[in-house]
């Protein structure tokens, strides 16, 4: 997915997602497994979680499909070093790779894929690629952690559409339709963003008054959690083990979020 010019927005419309919460169940994942020293982030976005892992002292690499996110990513890595009283920490390295087909010099002891990456590998056969590419890049005894949005909750998004943000500076009208035989939804979203005289060019004071008008659509597939939990066996992970909604809990039918613990 390429995001364009919506990656610039990405984190201000992100703020509430649960970072925190991620970045605890790692932290438990880690007490229960062992520490890692090398991290592959899997569609790492803009980099807030790959970022503060590097910042912890890991060795980490932030794969992303989208340049655009990993522009962002760099420059907030950069701002992270520059705040730091320990030069070079918040660094990571980026790479532009599709996390089906990724590739680093030397295997890693973990890799992640969090906020629902997953779940943009629309066919078996993405899902099953991104699995085993996953098990190539780790090292023997390594772990392999991801959430996945479930059927219940894409349902759930179907149900509560439409969601609307209005706020100063950006707003946005978010619609959802779910086709129920595929497990699959599609979010489209009309985002509204207020501009400021240096995007424009302009020292004119009307520009704070413009907005700039951005389409994205995005596309999900929720898989049966049996049915992931079995592909990946299949991979050749000697152990995987689902977890329910950032707690270590089994999944049930209403859990939104699952979170899925793969050794190698």
């Amino acid at each position: 997915m390429a995001y364009d010019e919506f990656a610039f927005y990405y984190d201000r419309l992100m703020e509430d997602m649960p970072y925190d919460e991620w970045l605890g169940f790692l932290r438990q994942c880690w007490d229960k497994y062992g520490q890692p020293r090398s991290i592959a982030d899997l569609g790492c976005g803009t980099g807030s979680i790959a970022i503060p892992l590097a910042e912890q002292g890991f060795e980490v690499f932030g794969i992303d499909l989208s340049e655009d996110m990993l522009a962002v990513a760099r420059d907030k890595s950069d701002e992270a070093a520059r705040r730091s009283a320990f030069p070079g920490s918040g660094g990571v390295t980026w790479l532009q790779q599709d996390l089906r087909d990724w590739e680093l010099l030397r295997p890693v002891d973990a890799a992640v894929s969090l906020c629902d990456c997953i779940n943009y590998l629309l066919e078996e056969e993405d899902v099953a690629q991104a699995f085993a590419q996953a098990y190539a890049g780790l090292k023997d005894g390594g772990i392999f952690v991801f959430d996945v949005h479930t059927p219940y909750q894409l349902e759930a998004y179907a149900a509560a559409q439409p969601f609307f943000l209005n706020e100063e500076d950006i707003a946005y009208i978010w619609t959802s339709e779910l086709n129920a035989g595929r497990g699959e939804i599609e979010h489209a979203l009309t985002i509204f963003a207020k501009e400021t005289p240096a995007v424009q060019g302009s020292s004119d004071d009307t520009a704070a008054d413009r907005f700039r008008r951005i389409e994205e659509y995005h596309v999900q597939r929720a898989y049966p959690i049996d049915w992931l939990k079995k592909r990946l066996l299949a991979t050749g992970f000697r152990e995987a083990e689902c977890y329910a909604d950032f707690l270590w809990k089994p999944v049930t039918e209403t859990t939104r979020r699952a979170f899925f613990v793969a050794l190698k």
